[in-house]
């Protein structure tokens, strides 16, 4: 049976032109058949000519393109988990305390919250290999199944990692230092990476042909970051990403602690050693970037690498604010991530658009040195559709395109008064909450309406992970939290000695005044 509607609205965005402004259609509709968008135009006109069809939305809606989450990690938070803002090297040794959480509720949990803020695409890396590669390949199709539950696009990787576990030195090197008491623990720490990066790869090369049949959902690979990887291991990513014409997502230059790192190995940057092994180009998206350089922006401009920014991420574990008004200068494509959570410690991306819209406005006269409102909703929709397995058929609203979108009530934007000269993109980016999202759209059907779920019963998943998470703790869960209380004290003095920060202030200057 064909799934056919009409998408009225106030006013249509559908991309962004050369001019750097976004085009709308005033009093429009979009005609989508069986997900796909056929086409766009008056409303009248599409009405008169498809009378029958259901009508989704209203003169008073916006119509935008889905939003699409560019970098997701977990579904319960880490300050829920028990573990607070820290400076990210610190605060990995300090989530060791967290609890295991079932991947198929804590997905939905984070599904719910990125919906209801108009997020229509999740690029989901699950961080991390601990355990077997049997247990990751478990979680996958629970993770899935979660998405295909709440009808949400997404593309999954696993970040594998084969060195430098736990601080940013070889590991058993590390674990050699600790105090013999606690060596025992970090070996068993250690011992819990039971899966080789082998087996990841031939966990994404099985995962995607299982799911190729399923549109709204596809398989991508993860190399986790430069220190955590070997050579060996990024030259095995870069060629398994040619043959397969894979996306390539990977942590960089997050923190000053990484840009150090990358000198140490290799004399240069970090994203030159990555370069010079093969992995730059239009298939890399670099998570992060905060401690890029400017030869370094001069590369991934020339290679057509994307950069996804994670601003409330690099606030929240003072990694640092990151070079975006370089990176729209240099042209490099740009998507938006919400990481593991946003600034209000939840998964909104209107609240994330705002923030970046707000945090990079530099003194100075002239608007093109600011991110502007249509730059900053490209790099929540086309911006990060680039960097996704789904890039051509999301992240736009044209003819050809999957039907991905949300509807805003501009009424609640504009009550209880909007002077009728402000722009309505303005408008929307500035003042619209999760409150005025009326609908959300996903290949033609409609997930969200009027704060309901229509695929699932989103209290009655909650409940059950209340429940599931009153449990009695297991013992390697008792196990980590005994290790991560021993753990941070060590962490935090051997990152004290590997850089000396004060040398890269005038450099986190520059970059601020960007």
């Amino acid at each position: 049976m064909t799934n056919s509607s009409l998408v009225r609205g106030k006013r249509i965005f559908t991309a962004m032109g050369s001019d750097g402004r976004w085009h709308a259609i005033d009093d429009a509709a979009i005609l989508q058949r069986d997900g796909a968008i056929v086409e766009i135009g008056a409303f009248q006109d599409l009405k008169r000519a498809n009378p029958d069809l259901e009508i989704v939305g209203s003169p008073q809606h916006v119509v935008l393109p889905g939003f699409i989450n560019g970098h997701h990690h977990v579904g319960l938070t880490p300050l829920q988990l028990g573990s607070p803002d820290l400076p990210l090297e610190v605060w990995i040794a300090a989530r060791l305390k967290s609890r295991f959480v079932d991947p198929y509720l804590d997905t939905l949990y984070s599904a719910f919250e990125m919906i209801a803020s108009g997020v229509t695409t999740v690029q989901h890396i699950r961080a991390g290999s601990i355990g077997t590669i049997a247990d990751s390949e478990r979680a996958a199709h629970e993770i899935i199944r979660a998405y295909d539950d709440v009808g949400m696009r997404a593309s999954l990787s696993f970040s594998a990692r084969d060195q430098n576990r736990i601080v940013y030195q070889d590991d058993d090197e590390f674990t050699r230092s600790l105090p013999a008491e606690l060596q025992p623990m970090a070996r068993w720490h250690l011992s819990r990476f039971a899966g080789s990066i082998d087996e990841y790869l031939a966990l994404f090369v099985s995962l995607r042909e299982k799911y190729a049949a399923n549109g709204r959902v596809a398989i991508q690979l993860a190399p986790a970051n430069l220190h955590w990887c070997s050579d060996e291991t990024l030259l095995k990513y870069a060629e398994i990403s040619a043959r397969y014409d894979s996306p390539l997502h990977i942590h960089l230059l997050e923190t000053p602690f990484q840009k150090e790192y990358g000198k140490r190995r290799n004399g240069k940057s970090a994203f030159a050693h990555i370069e010079r092994l093969g992995l730059a180009g239009p298939r890399l998206t670099l998570g992060h970037g905060v401690w890029t350089c400017e030869d370094d922006l001069d590369g991934i401009a020339a290679t057509g690498t994307h950069i996804c920014h994670n601003c409330s991420s690099n606030f929240r574990l003072r990694s640092g604010i990151a070079p975006l008004n370089r990176f729209i200068k240099k042209k490099i494509n740009i998507g938006l991530g919400i990481d593991e959570a946003g600034i209000n410690d939840d998964r909104d991306m209107l609240q994330e658009m705002r923030l970046v819209l707000n945090v990079h406005r530099v003194p100075g006269v002239h608007a093109g040195d600011v991110p502007s409102p249509d730059q900053v909703l490209h790099m929540a929709t086309a911006g990060g559709a680039a960097t996704t397995p789904f890039a051509g058929r999301i992240g736009t609203l044209e003819v050809g395109r999957q039907a991905d979108l949300v509807l805003i009530d501009f009424d609640k934007v504009a009550f209880p008064y909007l002077d009728p000269d402000m722009p309505i993109l303005d408008a929307v980016l500035h003042r619209a909450t999760r409150s005025a999202v009326d609908a959300v759209m996903i290949a033609g059907e409609v997930v969200y309406a009027g704060g309901k779920f229509t695929r699932i019963d989103r209290d009655a998943i909650l409940e059950q992970l209340h429940a599931h998470m009153r449990r009695p703790i297991s013992e390697d869960e008792r196990k980590g939290r005994e290790f991560a209380a021993a753990l941070v004290p060590h962490v935090e003095k051997f990152f004290s000695n590997y850089a000396d920060l004060d040398s890269f202030d005038p450099y986190y200057r520059q970059n601020a005044r960007r």
